[in-house]
C-alpha cells in the first residue's frame, strides 16, 4: 500500500523538497502544507514558532493520518522538530543545513552558510559547525529578505538584481588564502532563486542543496516505490488558493 507523505513548510519553498520526493516515490499519496499565515517563518522568536507549529501538526495528523511527516523548512526545523518528535509517535524527516557534505567536498576549506537569520543564529547550526566542519571555515550569514523574494518570483514578481545581490554578497569571503567555494542554501525557498543566485555570484561556487538528500532519507525509511502513481493535495492555512502554475505542480 502506498504511503501517505505530508510535507510542511511556511510557504512554498518546501516546494523544492517536494520534487525531489516525489522523483523518489512517485506513488505515494502526498499533502502539501504551506503555513503561509504564518510566514515569513524566520521573523519569529522560537518559543512563538513552537506555540504555533505544535499544535498545528496535531490538527494535520488528525486531518491527514500521515505515515511519514517532512518538515521541509530549515527553520521549523532547527527550531520546532525537537518539540514535534517528542510530541507526536509519527515519524519526522527535517531539514537541517547541510554542513557537513558541503565542507567534505570544499577544496579551499571556506564555505558559507545561507540561512534565514533564526536558522544561522541557532545553537542547532552551530552544533553542527562543531561536529562537522573540522578545519573548514564556516561562514554563516543571515537574510532577512530571500525568502519573502523567492516567494515573490514564483508568483512572477521578481526582484531586482541589486536586492538579491545585497543578500548575496556576504556570502562571498576571501580571507587568509582561502576564497568561499561552497554556499549551503540552509533555506528551502532559496533554490527557487538559484537561476539568479548562480547569475549574480561574483565568482563560481557550489550551491549545496539538501532536497536530494531528504528524499533519500525518505527513501530508506519507506521503501523503494511501488509502480503505481499517487496524488497530492495542497493546503493554504490562509485559506488562499494556489497560484495556477503552483496548483498545476501539486495535481498529478
Amino acid at each position: 500500500m502506498a504511503p501517505n507523505i505530508l510535507v510542511f513548510d511556511s510557504g512554498l519553498g518546501g516546494l523544492t523538497v517536494y520534487r525531489e520526493i516525489v522523483k523518489a516515490r512517485p506513488d505515494a499519496n502526498y499533502v502539501y502544507v504551506a503555513d503561509d499565515a504564518f510566514f515569513p517563518y524566520g521573523a519569529h522568536e522560537q518559543d512563538a514558532l513552537i506555540a504555533r507549529v505544535v499544535p498545528l501538526m496535531g490538527e494535520l495528523i488528525a486531518a491527514h493520518k500521515p505515515d511519514l511527516i517532512v518538515i521541509a523548512c530549515n527553520t521549523a526545523s532547527v527550531q520546532a522538530l525537537a518539540a514535534l518528535r517528542e510530541r507526536y509517535k509519527v515519524p519526522f524527516v527535517g531539514t537541517v543545513p547541510a554542513i557537513k557534505p558541503a565542507c567534505a567536498a570544499s577544496r579551499t576549506k571556506r564555505i558559507s552558510v545561507l540561512g534565514t537569520k533564526a536558522t544561522v543564529a541557532r545553537e542547532y547550526t552551530r552544533v553542527l559547525i562543531r561536529e562537522f566542519a573540522g578545519d573548514c571555515a564556516v561562514d554563516l550569514i543571515g537574510s532577512g529578505q530571500l525568502a519573502g523574494i523567492a516567494e515573490a518570483e514564483l508568483a512572477g514578481k521578481p526582484a531586482p538584481d541589486a536586492d538579491i545581490a545585497a543578500e548575496l554578497a556576504p556570502c562571498f569571503v576571501d580571507k587568509d588564502s582561502r576564497r568561499t567555494d561552497a554556499i549551503v542554501l540552509a533555506c528551502t525557498h532559496y533554490p527557487l532563486l538559484l537561476r539568479r543566485l548562480i547569475a549574480l555570484a561574483p565568482w563560481p561556487v557550489d550551491w549545496i542543496d539538501p532536497a536530494p538528500a531528504i528524499a533519500r532519507r525518505v527513501v530508506d525509511l519507506l521503501g523503494r516505490a511501488e509502480s503505481s502513481r499517487g496524488t497530492t493535495e495542497a493546503v493554504f492555512t490562509s485559506g488562499r488558493l494556489p497560484l495556477p502554475h503552483v496548483a498545476r505542480e501539486l495535481t498529478r
